[in-house]
């Protein structure tokens, strides 16, 4: 997709806003600590630490690709929403404060902790990794497809300056703490796309105060000009699919590295949980509005007799928020607004998971197996090269895109469902889980993950059942039975671990 002519204005609002974070992180960075590490800071309350954990999820996929969805299938899209929120309720359920108990920064040392295995740990550090590379190609898509509309280049060009921005913006990140201020992160984000959408409300003559309630009359009359093709329950796919792909993500956002490590430096086990409650508040907030704005778009095409072929539609879905600015009328300058909103969210996630995943093997790979005597800043230029390279192959992924944002950041949660979710949740539940099932239990899950790319063409029985976007249905409960199996025939975890789970995880 090309786009003509450079646009002056967002690139403009781009810049200054991309400015204003970094200034803000150099006046409230934390001093001491790496930014390839995690560092428990002071807290903030648990309102603040709920915007934080909402800016920390932000991202590409959740201001462009649940549109897109949105936009294309209408009320199957709902699962992204109910998988994506209703995953910070497990974790409430199940993960939040014992985690927070526990004591660890990252995954891959809980995993060890937990599991008295070095060779666990690295297996967590590696799909961390792969979790974050998945991830970041559905962000760079969308980066892409941004700096496409701003500057006219076409997609590969984009790409390619918005990934030399993108690693110029995580060097600035890292030196300034841009990353440590994510409620004034969130505040921007969250106004920016909220505000356009209220006045595209107000140009399609639809209540626009609370446009996230207010466009049930457009619902309506889309579904007359459609014959109910995106308000109708199922038309798009089954119920079992609708389920897979919900569970799918619930899983996943409940397994998540850099979503779980929001946990671990919580100051208390009330706050740990408190956070989550406000942070699924203001992730809702994000959620209400993403599907108003591919509904309005969809009107508008509508109004006008335009029913777009399915592969416009596609190649149209992943830019649509965009799109409905321009096509509904906004001033440039507005419609820019939204593009900030997107590319900032982008550039936070992407920061977000280079490091995570430059973080893992700089010290859970080369500091714990490779060089143990390596000094910490030896693990920080090691990190940094990571970043680099993970980066790199994440461009090479990203020019020919497997799927749409959505499609590709959810198989990213597939893979943390069906590993680390299953890994976490029997850790902290059942004190007989050992190594060898925590193991058996992570490969079985990159198994099915990636299976589900081309097993179903093979067993025809399996499709419609294991899709790469929600093989947790099938691949979860399998985790769960391999873990249980193989922790139940070999020798349990030492006693010492399984009395600290009792005496300090779940002490009441």
């Amino acid at each position: 997709m090309i786009f003509e002519g450079f646009k002056w204005s967002p690139a403009l609002i781009l810049l200054l806003t991309l400015g204003a974070f970094l200034v803000a992180g150099l006046f409230s960075r934390i001093r001491g600590g790496s930014e390839y590490y995690p560092v428990a800071g002071g807290t903030t309350g648990v309102v603040g630490a709920g915007a934080s954990i909402a800016s920390n999820w932000m991202s590409a996929a959740s201001l462009l690709g649940i549109a897109g969805i949105f936009y294309l299938q209408g009320y199957f899209a709902l699962a992204y929403v109910i998988g994506w929120t209703g995953g910070y309720v497990l974790l409430l359920i199940l993960l939040a404060g014992q985690l927070r108990r526990f004591g660890k920064f990252t995954a891959p040392e809980f995993v060890e902790e937990r599991y008295a295995s070095p060779a666990a740990r690295l297996l967590s550090a590696i799909i961390a990794i792969i979790i974050s590379l998945i991830y970041c190609v559905a962000q760079y898509k969308g980066i892409g497809l941004i700096f496409s509309w701003i500057f006219g280049f076409d997609y590969t060009q984009s790409l390619l300056l918005g990934a030399a921005v993108v690693m110029t913006y995580i060097v600035l990140a890292g030196a300034l703490g841009a990353n440590r201020n994510q409620k004034f992160h969130y505040t921007v984000l969250i106004l920016f796309f909220i505000v356009p959408l209220m006045v595209i409300a107000n140009k399609m003559n639809f209540f626009w105060v609370v446009p996230q309630f207010g466009y049930g009359p457009a619902l309506h009359e889309l579904s007359g000009h459609t014959r109910g093709a995106f308000t109708q329950p199922f038309a798009h796919a089954g119920v079992l699919q609708w389920c897979a792909l919900a569970f799918t993500l619930m899983v996943g956002t409940a397994g998540l590295p850099h979503v779980l490590s929001r946990f671990y430096t919580a100051p208390n086990l009330r706050d740990a949980r408190w956070s989550v409650l406000w942070g699924i508040f203001f992730i809702g907030l994000l959620y209400w509005s993403a599907p108003a704005y591919a509904i309005f778009a969809r009107i508008w095409q509508a109004r006008r007799g335009i029913v777009p072929d399915a592969e416009t539609a596609r190649q149209t879905a992943d830019i649509v928020v965009i799109l409905a600015g321009e096509w509904i009328g906004l001033p440039l300058w507005l419609t820019g607004i939204i593009a900030t909103a997107a590319i900032a969210a982008a550039f936070s996630t992407v920061t977000g998971l280079l490091i995570t995943g430059a973080g893992a093997f700089s010290y859970d790979i080369y500091f714990r197996l490779l060089n143990p005597n390596a000094s910490q800043s030896q693990c920080v230029r090691v990190a940094k090269g990571a970043t680099l390279v993970m980066a790199l192959v994440v461009v090479l992924l990203a020019v020919n895109p497997p799927g749409l944002i959505a499609e590709i950041t959810a198989v990213a949660f597939a893979l943390a469902g069906n590993t680390l979710f299953p890994v976490f949740v029997l850790g902290i539940w059942w004190d007989r889980t050992n190594k060898y099932g925590a193991i058996a239990g992570m490969l079985t899950g990159i198994i099915v993950t990636f299976s589900a790319f081309f097993l179903p063409q093979m067993v025809p029985a399996l499709q419609g059942i294991l899709h790469p976007t929600s093989s947790a249905l099938l691949g979860v409960p399998l985790v769960f039975g391999v873990m249980i199996g193989v922790s139940l025939v070999t020798p349990p975890p030492p006693e010492n671990i399984r009395r600290f789970l009792a005496e300090k995880v779940h002490a009441p």
